[in-house]
């Protein structure tokens, strides 16, 4: 999305704000401890994918699984952001993978800068999740960028939100993961609406699945 100078300007003051409220300093320790926590995160993802009664792979697939594929954690790629609301949106279909769609509520923006450029990206609410206890404050951020369909998969990823208790908020792009139907097409996975397209590459997160015999699903 771009901007005219003047309002990117106070955009980018706002964030610097946040930033300044939010942000923890940047030190060694923080950046060890950082990353050590997405490597957990990581491993805990590959537990799952392993065991046959929570995987979405294949029983050919898990035999010979070893792990999924991911970037070097970055601590750059967690970036503050601005939440703004959008009360006054409507309930509106998501296609989905297998041409079914999905019932979403776009529940307000996350503005954030990233490599010097001021980003937009919508954060939509499910409507069937809300009504459970356990996923009640879940929202769900469906992206893409220029890395799809080469380093990343094709279809775009998604980083799991909750509603936010103020403006200031982390977005944090080392945990961008592949929707289900990128190792198992059975599965059907909400399409990232366009407006959520970033024009600059996003290497964080994970990578595309490489099947264990040496294929790969993009």
């Amino acid at each position: 999305m771009r901007f005219t100078p003047g309002v990117r300007v106070i955009i980018l003051a706002s964030l610097a704000c946040i930033t300044a409220l939010t942000l923890s300093p940047h030190s060694q320790g923080w950046a060890d401890d950082y990353v050590n926590s997405v490597k957990k995160s990581r491993a805990d993802r590959d537990r799952e994918y392993k065991d046959p009664k929570q995987s979405p792979l294949g029983p050919g697939d898990i035999a010979g699984f070893k792990g999924l594929f991911y970037f070097k954690v970055a601590p750059g790629y967690r970036v503050q952001a601005r939440f703004v609301r959008t009360p006054d949106e409507k309930k509106f279909g998501m296609p989905t993978t297998t041409g079914r769609t999905r019932i979403y509520l776009k529940y307000g923006e996350l503005k954030f800068v990233i490599a010097g450029q001021v980003q937009t990206l919508s954060v939509y609410q499910s409507e069937s999740l809300s009504k459970t206890e356990k996923y009640k404050n879940h929202l769900l951020i469906p992206f893409t960028d220029p890395t799809n369909g080469k380093e990343t998969y094709g279809g775009g990823r998604y980083i799991d939100f909750e509603i936010p208790k103020s403006e200031a908020v982390v977005l944090d792009f080392n945990l961008a993961y592949n929707p289900s139907c990128a190792y198992n097409p059975s599965f059907s996975c909400p399409i990232p609406p366009r407006e959520n397209h970033l024009n600059l590459k996003i290497k964080a997160g994970e990578r595309a699945y490489r099947k264990p015999h040496g294929g790969r699903r993009a």
